[in-house]
């Protein structure tokens, strides 16, 4: 898969929408499971499913799978008061941390907290579906694996969202 690539969510978050690369160039989908369960498939061309990613039942940490659903890595949220952080453990491939500003909607991919690997940004959301531009600079980790992480952060602070509302 391409290495810039824009995708975005459905509002409901359930059903497929596309992947594109910079050209405008379909190049695979993102399966949206159901909008109770914040599960994705990253779907190639052929329909074959490349990566996904899901919460576990009663599970805090987004797992990624490869598509013969062995476990590739998982997610999680890292306590920061200023700024947005979570950390991938990537299995035997090393930990990356994901981070970003406070109200920043970019967000900085870093391999053992020193280089940038990957960037994404939401470009849009407010009124609408996110959408997100993914740039991967990486060796270690496929394109389609990183959009399962962007997927992650998105789905983590969605859940974030709905259980600080469900508190006030």
């Amino acid at each position: 898969m391409d290495k810039v690539v824009y995708f975005k969510d459905n509002f409901f978050s359930a059903g497929r929408t596309e992947i594109y690369n910079e050209a405008k160039e379909k190049v695979g989908e993102l399966d949206l499971k159901s909008m109770f369960s914040a599960g994705v498939e990253i779907v190639d061309l052929n329909g074959s499913v490349k990566v996904s990613g899901k919460f576990p039942f009663f599970g805090v940490k987004w797992r990624i799978y490869d598509g013969q659903e062995q476990e590739i890595g998982a997610l999680k949220q890292k306590l920061s008061f200023f700024s947005k952080k979570y950390e991938y453990e990537a299995n035997e491939r090393g930990t990356y941390f994901i981070k970003s500003e406070a109200f920043s909607k970019q967000y900085d991919i870093y391999e053992n907290d020193t280089s940038i690997v990957a960037k994404f940004e939401k470009i849009s959301g407010f009124f609408a579906s996110p959408a997100f531009q993914l740039t991967n600079h990486s060796k270690q980790l496929s394109t389609e694996e990183l959009i399962a992480v962007v997927m992650g952060v998105n789905a983590i602070q969605r859940r974030n969202n709905s259980n600080s509302s469900a508190t006030t």
